[in-house]
């Protein structure tokens, strides 16, 4: 690798924190509108269901949400690459928050179910995913604003803050649907989350951080032509996070439809919070793993640990075991998370961060929209004990895509890339093209 050009100092790289380069303001905005995302796939079931009394019509809109987030939110990324995240967040939380308010109208008219499928993949297509932009908007702070020899450590440990805000917003996203549900009405979820999206993710779109995304005036951006986006090194990315999609709404589902036949059902918000504690706390502690212990690695043992917890979690037969259960997936959840950030972040093709960061956060609403109707489905039509192997088969996924990647870093020339290596050469391509990165 050659050694970047000395150039003059940057009169921007002064701060010594991602904090005080974001601004204190910048990590409450960006926490709080993560959660009309993480709100909208059980918040869309619960309205359907108790508006239309149709627990199939509303696990279609759970679906056609996740379509519709499948197909558009990459589109949403590749458009803030190339012409900033302001202008891109702004009109899609605006669509977005009257997409919400119209399914909660909706959903209630006279209006046939077409409408109201209709209403739904709107809501997904203009879903903003506030994660995957956050995370790319650190990644050029990181790259732009703090010193050297500080880029790969704060790299690490923001990953982990990201991942283990995305849980959060992920596991207790549901538990607020749930309250809102049950206290008020069924479409106050829909409602509050249009609330929330036209105050947090406009003053997120708004926040100054988002100038750091837009393309130089002076210089065109340059970007990867998008065939490097279908590279088996990031599909399998992709596919891990479709696999904690997966894994989110099984567990949810059949955690609930279990509950609900013991009588207990009350307390699945709460079974299901426990997973987000233990989460929370490993995707916080990643940045203090040994270097030596490198992401491909990473992915394989979390992933498996995954699998373990949810093998008990079909063999468990009461309340405690399922706490148990939910206590190890926590431990093994968070740092997969993590693990799959941080490789997008180091395998996303030039000026196209956005758009990787993008296609994870789709697959992950996919992964929980479609498991969640599918386990439904199952609850309903074979059984609870039925439903309740599917988690299993959902971190079998995320296994399996931990042990493709392993090998495609075997073959590849340069194996996993570290943390460090990659923060060098984008640093030395921010030396040699700043118009690029500014």
């Amino acid at each position: 690798m050659s050694t970047p050009p000395q150039t003059a100092p940057n009169p921007q790289q002064t701060q010594t924190t991602l904090r005080a380069a974001a601004g204190a303001t910048y990590f409450p905005i960006a926490f709080i509108a993560r959660f009309p995302f993480a709100m909208m796939v059980v918040g869309t079931l619960t309205l359907v269901v108790a508006a239309r009394d149709s627990i199939a019509l509303g696990g279609l809109n759970s679906a056609l949400l996740g379509l519709g987030s499948a197909l558009v939110g990459p589109l949403l990324g590749a458009a803030a690459d190339r012409i900033g995240q302001r202008r891109v967040i702004l009109l899609a939380g605006i669509a977005n928050s009257l997409a919400l308010l119209a399914l909660a109208y909706v959903a209630f008219s006279p209006l046939p179910d077409i409408a109201v499928l209709a209403v739904g993949f709107v809501i997904g297509a203009t879903s903003p995913q506030i994660g995957p932009f956050s995370r790319s908007r650190l990644v050029q702070l990181i790259l732009t604003r703090l010193p050297a020899a500080r880029r790969a450590k704060s790299l690490n440990a923001t990953m982990g803050y990201e991942s283990a805000a995305d849980e959060t917003a992920f596991v207790f996203g549901p538990v607020v649907v749930g309250l809102l549900a049950t206290t008020m009405s069924p479409a106050a979820p829909m409602i509050g989350a249009a609330v929330l999206t036209l105050v947090f993710v406009t003053a997120f779109a708004l926040h100054p951080t988002a100038a750091l995304s837009a393309p130089s005036t002076e210089e065109p951006a340059v970007q990867a032509p998008a065939a490097e986006l279908r590279t088996a090194r990031v599909l399998v990315i992709v596919a891990g996070a479709l696999g904690v999609g997966l894994f989110f709404g099984t567990v949810l589902t059949s955690l609930t439809a279990f509950l609900a036949g013991t009588g207990d059902s009350d307390s699945a918000g709460l079974v299901y919070g426990v997973m987000g504690v233990g989460s929370t706390i490993l995707a916080l502690s990643v940045a203090l793993f040994p270097e030596r212990f490198r992401l491909a690695a990473r992915w394989l043992v979390f992933s498996s640990l995954m699998l373990a917890s949810m093998i008990a979690f079909g063999l468990a037969g009461g309340l405690w075991g399922l706490i148990g259960a939910m206590a190890v997936a926590g431990i093994g959840i968070g740092p997969t998370v993590v693990t799959l950030y941080s490789l997008a972040a180091e395998r996303s093709p030039q000026g196209r961060s956005a758009t990787v960061m993008s296609m994870l956060g789709s697959a992950t609403i996919v992964g929980q929209s479609a498991a969640s109707a599918l386990t439904g489905a199952v609850a309903d039509s074979v059984g609870t004990e039925a439903a309740m192997w599917l988690p299993t088969a959902a971190a079998g996924l995320v296994v399996l895509a931990a042990v493709l990647n392993a090998v495609l870093g075997e073959r590849s020339t340069g194996a996993v890339t570290p943390v460090e290596e990659s923060v060098t050469a984008q640093a030395t391509a921010l030396a040699e093209h700043p118009a690029e990165h500014l």
